[in-house]
């Protein structure tokens, strides 16, 4: 928090990755869950990649854990965080906002911690209408003009809470801010015109397929490949994922899950045999498997058919 001892670069960087596209609601019994499992940051490098990936289940962005590890044991083998912002960026998964990030909150140096919310604010002071995405550049100028050379890390700890809570996308708070009288937005009467929002784009479909292996109040569980979306987490085993609909089985279940480029249709399906190495998993003990959001709820729905049937 503000004005209180620089935390430990640990905790900054654990933190920082976890909230990255995921909410504080969400990241908070995690991240906690985290430090009581891994207190430091060579505990973590020296935890097994399942186990970590199994932890992070649910948090999305996978890619995320995998760069935990990496950079956990890079971090743990030099003896410790580097307490500049090349430094940092030179580590696995650690991009400008994070190095950014720690040097400020946990090494008191002076630096441009830059987030979503702190861009809206910028925008905002300034009276920017254009996205974000075409005023980066713009924005850190005027960010550089106002982080003080001194304390710079409770400054961007008081401007991330300050988005997340007054000077929100929607209906600002902005009786309660205390930079409305600088603020250009408040002053137009209509804050929440700035900055214009960013086109969606439509997300294309893929179709998948899952297969439903059961035996002995089990199912078959494989572990995905390192690499690629979900990598190295548990799954159901299935082909790959293709633009045109897959020719299945009577389907167990289905769900449709939304990534961040593009929309799946799961089908699971029934099927004999395991073709392809992995384990057991006790149906009644699915919440220790790891299971990542879209598997999860796959068997969710095969689990629900199950039972409506035997009814």
């Amino acid at each position: 928090m503000p004005g209180e001892k620089a935390a430990s670069p640990y905790r900054v960087w654990l933190s920082e990755v976890m909230l990255q596209q995921t909410t504080v609601a969400t990241v908070t019994p995690r991240f906690e869950r985290f430090l009581t499992k891994w207190p430091t940051v060579e505990a973590l490098a020296a935890a097994k990649d399942e186990e970590v990936l199994s932890e992070w289940a649910g948090l999305g962005y996978y890619a995320r854990a995998r760069n935990l590890i990496a950079c956990a044991r890079v971090v743990a083998a030099r003896g410790g965080f580097p307490n500049t912002e090349e430094g940092l960026r030179a580590l696995p998964g650690v991009g400008a906002y994070t190095a950014a990030a720690i040097a400020a909150i946990a090494f008191g140096r002076r630096a441009l911690v830059m987030d979503t919310n702190v861009e809206r604010i910028v925008a905002r002071l300034r009276g920017i209408e254009q996205p974000i995405a075409n005023v980066k550049a713009q924005l850190r100028d005027y960010l550089d003009k106002i982080t003080p050379a001194h304390r710079s890390g409770d400054f961007a700890q008081a401007m991330m809470d300050l988005g997340a809570t007054i000077c929100r996308p929607r209906n600002p708070d902005c009786a309660r801010c205390p930079l409305r009288s600088d603020c250009t937005a408040f002053a137009s009467g209509e804050p929440e015109r700035f900055p214009a929002a960013k086109l969606k784009a439509v997300r294309p479909t893929r179709y998948g397929v899952a297969h439903w292996i059961e035996r002995n109040g089990c199912i078959w569980l494989v572990r995905r490949p390192a690499k690629g979306l979900l990598g190295g987490m548990a799954a159901l085993l299935g082909p790959d994922w293709t633009v045109e609909p897959q020719a299945t089985a009577p389907a167990l279940g289905q769900v449709t899950h939304v990534f961040t480029h593009f929309r799946l249709e799961l089908a699971v399906v029934p099927s004999a045999r395991p073709t392809a190495d992995g384990w057991w998993q006790p149906i009644n003990a699915l919440v220790d498997a790891g299971l990542p959001t879209l598997y999860r709820r796959a068997v969710e729905s095969v689990l629900e058919t199950k039972s409506a049937l035997a009814a």
